[in-house]
């Protein structure tokens, strides 16, 4: 068959179907036609294909609301994009970031100069989008503060000097105290403001937090500043000083450990990057170079990083290699079990056709009327499209099987189910519910659109000539119709369509009720 006859065929499917020519609609009709005439089209797989790149939570989320074209997979994914949360991973970056800039901030506002220029460019790079190379350089500038960072410039409060407040190191080094038995008040500074200016060194430069001994000594001294004569006070000033120098190394430490973190992740993106890409070969190769033309500044000391980052590169791409040349040496035992496979799917799903399928109506029976509300619930919730369910049962039905036997009885339910199918849609889906009850789920159709079908059937019905060895059996039907929106979930739905039902039969039967 030629793809022109192909084509043919899918315009007449869409006419008989009732749909219009739209792209979607065509696309899925030629595909269809193809299948049907053993002709294998890579438009036609293009949705396997990109369900195939999914992982597997996405991949039995599909399964399960029966995605079948390029549009309804883009919605999906539309929708999953809309709902979804921030990633886990995303969330701590952000986190971690904010909480860095907080930090930062504060160390800004305090009494080191080194700390506050560190802080200050610091916080500019986390301002943009800082690459790996600039956060680790920084990283061990920050080693290098902690490394050199020394109180010991208190102990110059013995002298007195000018006092400017963002330098505490260069004011405590231009005091110059005298000794406090001085009679002359004019040349000594008063011990009330070396206490304020001791308690404000006593304040960590970078860690948030304040050890119980500092905020008692603190207190003590704000207090009474006479203490500061005692020879008693030096040993709790300096182990003052010695606890508040391990909090700012705490801090820093906890800070760097964090950027860790934000690099981990970053080099955890990189490889997910490198898994889920097509064209793994160029861009292992691509990585390598840029790693090769990598500048290692004499101040850090990446080189080792650097050289296991370039190792890495290399076996991932020889890899690569490997794997490509092995795919194309056994092409052809690929290709025979995917015939085999696709053979094993078809027979599956004819398996799975006849299970669900009612054997006197060639309806579909009840459990497969379940897993199709399911399938429309999932899209009501996810993409809002609203669908309607009619419940009909056929009226007196007990009567025609006392009156004329069962075998008459059934060929009644083939009658009524072969109404069905004729007043139905291609888009809806009617089965045989349980008995002489049937149910019809109309997709994207309100109650008012639910009455016009079912009274559609219903007038069938009461014209239609139900013959049975030459005698005409009287048949009637009530119907009972309920929308999706006008109810809280796919239950109750259910439920307001069979309590329509029955108000149908308590009126008198042979009519179709439904919330106006």
């Amino acid at each position: 068959m030629t793809v022109q006859n192909i084509i043919k065929k899918a315009i007449k499917r869409l006419e008989l179907e009732g749909k219009l020519l739209t792209p979607d609609f065509y696309a899925e009709a030629f595909c269809k036609e193809a299948t049907k005439a053993g002709i294998n089209s890579d438009d036609c797989n293009k949705v396997e294909g990109f369900k195939n790149k999914l992982n597997k939570d996405f991949k039995k989320e599909l399964k399960q609301y029966n995605i079948k074209t390029i549009s309804e997979l883009i919605r999906f994914l539309i929708s999953k994009l809309n709902r979804t949360n921030p990633t886990h991973c995303t969330s701590i970056l952000e986190s971690q970031t904010v909480l860095l800039k907080k930090v930062l901030n504060a160390i800004s506002l305090l009494h080191n100069q080194q700390a506050i220029d560190l802080a200050s460019q610091n916080i500019k790079l986390l301002s943009g989008e800082p690459s790996t190379s600039e956060i680790d350089q920084f990283k061990q500038l920050w080693m290098n503060f902690i490394e050199s960072y020394d109180d010991t410039f208190l102990e110059k409060l013995k002298s007195l000097g000018t006092i400017e407040s963002n330098d505490l190191q260069k004011s405590i080094k231009n005091l110059n105290i005298s000794s406090p038995s001085s009679k002359n008040t004019s040349e000594c500074v008063k011990l009330n403001d070396i206490a304020s200016l001791l308690v404000s060194s006593f304040v960590p430069s970078i860690s948030a937090k304040v050890n119980d001994t500092i905020a008692n000594l603190s207190k003590k001294i704000k207090q009474d500043p006479q203490l500061l004569d005692s020879d008693s006070m030096d040993k709790e000033i300096k182990k003052a000083i010695s606890l508040r120098i391990a909090l700012d190394k705490e801090s820093v430490k906890e800070m760097l450990s964090s950027l860790d973190g934000v690099l981990g992740k970053l080099s955890s993106r990189l490889i997910e990057m490198i898994e889920s890409s097509d064209s793994s070969n160029k861009e292992i190769t691509d990585i390598k170079k840029d790693l090769q033309s990598c500048t290692i500044d004499n101040r850090t000391n990446f080189k080792e990083a650097h050289k296991k980052l370039y190792t890495i590169a290399i076996s991932l791409e020889e890899h690569t290699k490997s794997l490509s040349k092995d795919l194309r040496i056994h092409s052809d035992e690929v290709s025979i079990l995917d015939k085999k496979v696709k053979k094993l799917e078809q027979e599956l799903k004819k398996a799975k056709e006849a299970s669900k399928e009612d054997f006197l109506t060639k309806l579909y029976n009840k459990r497969a009327l379940d897993e199709q509300m399911e399938i429309k619930e999932g899209e009501y919730e996810r993409y809002g499209h609203n669908y309607t369910i009619v419940m009909f049962d056929l009226d007196l039905f007990k009567r025609v099987n006392d009156n004329y036997g069962h075998s008459a009885g059934d060929a009644v339910l083939s009658a009524f189910a072969k109404i069905l199918k004729q007043e139905v849609r291609s888009v809806d889906i009617v089965g045989r519910f349980g008995g002489e009850e049937f149910m019809a789920i109309l997709e994207e159709t309100d109650a008012k659109g639910g009455f016009i079908f079912a009274e559609k059937v219903r007038k069938h019905v009461q014209k239609a000539r139900f013959m049975y060895k030459g005698k005409r059996i009287a048949v009637t039907v009530s119907c009972g119709v309920g929308e999706r929106k006008l109810n809280s979930s796919l239950q109750n739905t259910i439920n307001n369509s069979d309590e329509f039902l029955y108000l149908a039969k308590e009126y008198g039967r042979n009519q179709v009720v439904y919330k106006r």
